[in-house]
């Protein structure tokens, strides 16, 4: 018997080679060619997972974008995409498509996971349906179905799927057993809940909790900026305290794939219960307008220089949406270029990580390159390995988006 697991992201392809590593067999499926091919050449594409990890395992992975070898699986983890409509609604088309390809080739007594972060009830009413008419198995009577949020943190190394605890709630009691016993082969420890619903809300409430802490100090980062106040200095005297507190700090807006994202997943199911979840959507607002508030800061500090933004040369530090990754889902640099560039900056971009940006035809150039006669350096993204307090004392104006420079007191220094 072998796992299946069905999406080869940042989250499906570091499980695939976990449980690999666990000595177990891997059918890892995605309809994206290029990654099957890529495994199967022991590249990986994925930060977390070196290619060398990656090949170690070798032959216990079997890449392929066929959903009929998940028919001699034991279990199948289900890893796609959830992300945003344009409306900013949930769409579930690659998870509905999972579900309905799946559904084809499921065996009696077959496990199905869902990881893929989602709004409470889609486990439920959306993908047990979906496995139920195409195998003609019940949930709980021939089938097994759960819901465990995954717990990524791209480029982290000191919580990782062996330590990280791992939320579990099965469609019936029987569920969670198998779900348990199939994560404990890779997991220390197991957090039990009640239902599938009870998980789903658990992932939501983790990241809400980030993104309304982050929306307040973003808020208190404009209001700081008008009142003359350093808001990183006020930060770093109330992290001080030793209850009561938790730090959070402000930035050019959130990106990834989970902030930006899955608190719209509950506001747009807590309209089906007629409420209007106001605070989690105001949090949002915030969020999604702090790269135009440091385009607005930008062109201020070029202003104080005698300096319009059209035809002034920009350059751009670090484009991903965290240090240390090359993972650029709504990164709010993207944002941060394309209004400089409508308003005439002549912009160009450093980031090791992220050698092109198709979307916006440019590639990434060597730091001396993209800094040589700006007339505004920007840090968006602080990547490790570049001395950024020596570039913002060098440069002919330097703007610090992440705080990166505190303590550093030069003339030609604008912090967010």
């Amino acid at each position: 018997m072998s796992i299946g697991v069905i999406g080869l992201g940042y989250v499906g392809l570091p499980l695939a080679v976990s449980f690999a590593e666990a000595g177990e067999r891997v059918v890892a499926v995605d309809v994206d060619e290029s990654k099957v091919a890529a495994i199967a050449a022991g590249e990986s594409y994925i930060e977390d997972i070196p290619s060398e990890r990656l090949r170690a395992v070798g032959d216990a992975i079997e890449a392929t974008t066929h959903y009929a070898p998940l028919a001699r699986t034991e279990a199948v983890l289900i890893c796609v995409p959830t992300p945003l409509s344009a409306n900013r609604e949930p769409d579930l088309g690659a998870l509905m498509a999972a579900g309905r390809a799946l559904g084809q080739v499921l065996q009696r007594d077959q496990l199905v996971v869902l990881e893929s972060t989602t709004y409470p009830g889609t486990t439920r009413e959306r993908l047990a349906p979906l496995l139920e008419h195409g195998s003609g198995l019940r949930v709980g009577e021939g089938l097994s179905l759960a819901f465990s949020p995954e717990r990524v943190d791209p480029g982290r190394t000191d919580y990782t799927l062996l330590n990280t605890p791992k939320v579990i709630g099965g469609m019936t009691v029987q569920c969670g057993d198998r779900a348990e016993e199939l994560y404990r082969r890779v997991c220390r420890e197991i957090v039990r809940v009640s239902t599938p619903e009870s998980a789903e809300m658990t992932k939501l409430l983790e990241n809400i909790f980030r993104s309304v802490n982050i929306a307040l100090v973003n808020e208190l980062a404009i209001l700081s900026d008008r009142m003359g106040i350093d808001i990183w200095e006020v930060v770093d005297a109330a992290a001080t305290k030793p209850y009561g507190f938790m730090r959070f700090e402000p930035g050019p807006g959130m990106g990834g794939h989970c902030l930006p994202v899955d608190p719209f997943y509950l506001t747009w199911r807590a309209r089906e219960f007629h409420m209007s979840t106001e605070f989690i959507e105001l949090a949002g607002k915030i969020n999604q307008q702090m790269p135009y508030h440091c385009v607005e800061r930008i062109e201020r500090a070029l202003n104080d220089a005698a300096k319009p933004v059209k035809g002034s040369k920009v350059a751009i530090l670090g484009v991903s949406y965290k240090g240390g990754v090359g993972d650029i889902r709504e990164s709010p640099a993207l944002r941060i270029m394309h209004v400089l560039s409508e308003r005439g900056a002549v912009v160009a971009y450093h980031d090791p990580f992220v050698p092109a940006l198709p979307e916006l035809a440019l590639d990434s150039v060597p730091l001396d390159d993209a800094t040589a006669d700006a007339d505004a350096v920007v840090l968006v993204t602080a990547h490790p390995g570049i001395d950024h307090q020596a570039l913002a004392a060098a440069s002919e104006l330097f703007i610090d988006l992440r705080g990166v420079t505190r303590g550093l007191q030069v003339g030609n220094l604008v912090r967010l």
